[in-house]
């Protein structure tokens, strides 16, 4: 629920709330207790991996398409872009993205984009061959996939930062 996510939140500026489902991202935008915009993009991460990623990891080529299709579901986000607003998730997934990203663990963890980034540039090692004992990320698929839908929401919708929120509760949009 985006009023407990705005409960967590500090702040009082526009909130974000991003939510990775294994069928379709969620997201709902305002600024009081309840959002003034919600938004469900046909990208999740079982069916992201389920439609491109043939092979764990993923080959470059799987990303590539994989990438093209979420950018294009993505930008359909553009409309909700609101400037100053902070980036919010409780998503388990996403958390684990900001621990392998090097952030520490808490109760509201800031992922950065570089350091998503970073995180994302270790898959695509991967798909390049680079053995995957060398690296502690997960190798599914559906993993693979909630980093690039995270990548390209951060990237499309100009976003620096993400918080994870501790789930107290799901908080979804």
């Amino acid at each position: 629920m985006f009023a407990a996510a705005r409960a967590q939140t500090p702040t009082t500026g526009p909130l974000v709330l991003l939510h990775i489902g294994d069928e379709q991202t969620g997201l709902a935008v305002g600024q009081g207790a309840e959002p003034t915009a919600q938004l469900a993009l046909a990208i999740g991460a079982e069916s992201t991996a389920r439609e491109h990623f043939r092979h764990s990891p993923p080959s470059p080529l799987e990303l590539e398409n994989a990438i093209m299709t979420v950018e294009d579901e993505v930008t359909r986000a553009l409309p909700l872009r609101v400037a100053g607003a902070e980036l919010v998730t409780s998503d388990a997934a996403i958390r684990e993205i900001a621990l392998l990203s090097g952030v520490t663990a808490g109760q509201r963890m800031a992922l950065s984009l570089d350091a998503m980034e970073r995180c994302f540039d270790r898959l695509a090692q991967r798909s390049l061959g680079r053995p995957i004992s060398s690296d502690n990320l997960p190798t599914s698929t559906s993993f693979a996939a909630s980093l690039l839908i995270l990548r390209e929401f951060m990237h499309h919708l100009r976003f620096e930062t993400i918080t994870v929120l501790q789930a107290s509760e799901r908080v979804t949009p």
